[in-house]
């Protein structure tokens, strides 16, 4: 048997092992022990597991994952998640399905805070679950739309997730941070519309409640300042350069404990239950990555990743055809995984298939436009009739010449375009996979949230949650067509 038929005998392999309930991480540890060891010899995956364990969590950009569990774990004992659906309540429950649409804007205010799409729908549940059956929702209705806002957690940065796939396609966190903000809003916008849409087809799913005074909404609205000064701090630190997001991180933690202290949800007892629970969350993750790292040295080995990226390009695919391929792969096994687990099994191998692809996100005339207005813009001096063939070539959209390009003192180089869009291509493709990957935690048979939330809620069927649910999955799968037609969406607020 070759190296490469032993790679490809790893996967159904792998999922066998996953079937019978294996945990992931030490499923693509013993996979990977012993495909090394049919590669190489038994000493061998004993040798490199010794440099793996340090070259894995030397990378000073994993510190920020615990970071955000404890951030999260002190912003629930601050009642940051009570603060923020208690204020759009005031603001929405008075509304047809205005409780569902609080739920979601509650959601959205906690992804800012927590990280994590499976804590955002637990912590949620527990809040919002109570109120949308006092108000005479339907528990299929309730279930669906809580499950579906946890999804929330994951996608409003700061997120977990985007810290994993940038250490592992070398990106840049703030950026991906940023490219995330438009999705997440959009995830919670395309809800909104489909509560708002159920409700009309289903009047009798869901009950009114009397509208709030403004007094009282504006009072609701002071209680989520904690929330906006966390979410300020960390999110627009790192967007501002403030500082890095591994310090942003400790800040935000540092902030929601302070907070979670003023407002009596911290004491001796809570702070050693936070360390141990943020520990325990750690610990499983960072095995995880270990087992993920294993693994994926082992594929490397096997040369499987270059034999795949060289098959590909052989065929002569459109690059859009392969992106739509993995997206349908993520988005079934998104059903049977987490996203975590997903994402650390499959980018180090579909990662350099996209990598080698020609996805053209920016041209050259775009590129020369932008960087010619900002040049502009900063007032540099140009003689009249250079200045007006420049303003003449960009209303045209030509390329500029040699000539102008020096008289404007810009650097558009090929060489720096190709850098700019693979960067663009990288954090295109990791927003993408993130929401698909999200969406298979809310699709049947085996959505993950779907689950956390029914446990809370025993007396509602699972298939009333199915049904209901389709709703919000068809919004996804709206809003990830859109973000693939149109790109700009996903990169208009990076910088060149």
């Amino acid at each position: 048997m070759t190296d490469l038929q032993i790679g490809i005998y790893s996967f159904p392999a792998l999922l066998l092992l996953i079937f019978f309930r294996v945990p992931i991480g030490l499923a693509m540890f013993v996979v990977a022990f012993v495909g090394l060891s049919l590669l190489e010899g038994v000493s061998f995956p004993l040798l490199r597991l010794k440099n793996e364990v340090f070259s894995t969590f030397a990378n000073y950009s994993l510190s920020i994952v615990p970071m955000f569990l404890l951030m999260g774990h002190f912003a629930t004992l601050g009642g940051m998640s009570t603060a923020l659906f208690r204020a759009a309540e005031s603001f929405l429950g008075h509304r047809r399905g205005g409780v569902g649409m609080a739920a979601i804007g509650a959601c959205a205010g906690c992804g800012a805070i927590c990280g994590s799409s499976l804590a955002t729908a637990a912590t949620m549940g527990r809040v919002a679950l109570p109120e949308l059956k006092r108000y005479g929702y339907a528990g299929g209705f309730s279930t669906a739309t809580l499950a579906a806002g946890g999804t929330l957690g994951i996608l409003i940065p700061p997120s977990v997730v985007l810290v994993i796939y940038a250490i592992l396609t070398e990106q840049n966190i703030a950026k991906l941070f940023l490219a995330a903000f438009i999705p997440g809003i959009l995830a919670a916008l395309g809800y909104v519309l489909a509560i708002s849409l159920y409700v009309r087809l289903f009047p009798d799913s869901a009950g009114t409640r009397p509208p709030v005074p403004w007094r009282e909404r504006l009072a609701a609205l002071i209680d989520v300042w904690p929330v906006l000064l966390v979410f300020g701090l960390v999110v627009g630190g790192i967007y501002l350069g403030w500082f890095s997001p591994t310090e942003g991180a400790a800040g935000g933690a540092a902030g929601t404990g302070l907070i979670a202290l003023v407002n009596g949800g911290l004491n001796r007892a809570t702070l050693i239950e936070s360390f141990i629970v943020t520990g325990r969350s750690t610990a499983m993750i960072f095995f995880i990555v270990l087992g993920a790292a294993f693994y994926n040295g082992f594929l490397a080995l096997t040369k499987l990743p270059d034999e795949m990226v060289s098959f590909v390009v052989s065929q002569g695919f459109a690059p859009l055809t392969v992106l739509v391929v993995f997206l349908v792969f993520y988005l079934v096994f998104g059903c049977v995984m987490d996203s975590l687990s997903m994402i650390l099994l499959t980018i180090p191998v579909f990662w350099p298939v996209i990598q080698a692809l020609d996805f053209n996100l920016l041209s050259m005339e775009a590129f020369q436009a932008h960087r010619a207005a900002e040049a502009l813009a900063e007032g540099v001096e140009i003689a009249q009739p250079m200045l007006q063939s420049i303003q003449e070539a960009l209303a045209q959209g030509v390329l500029l010449t040699k000539e102008q390009i020096d008289a404007l003192g810009i650097r558009v180089s090929e060489r720096l375009l190709d850098r700019i869009n693979m960067e663009y291509t990288a954090i295109w493709f990791g927003i993408l996979v993130l929401i698909v990957v999200e969406v298979g935690l809310i699709t049947p048979p085996v959505g993950m949230n779907l689950f956390i939330i029914n446990s809370m809620d025993r007396e509602t069927p699972m298939l009333e949650t199915y049904k209901a649910v389709g709703f919000f999955v068809a919004s996804d799968i709206l809003r990830v067509i859109l973000l693939v037609a149109v790109p700009a969406i996903t990169l208009f607020l990076l910088p060149m």
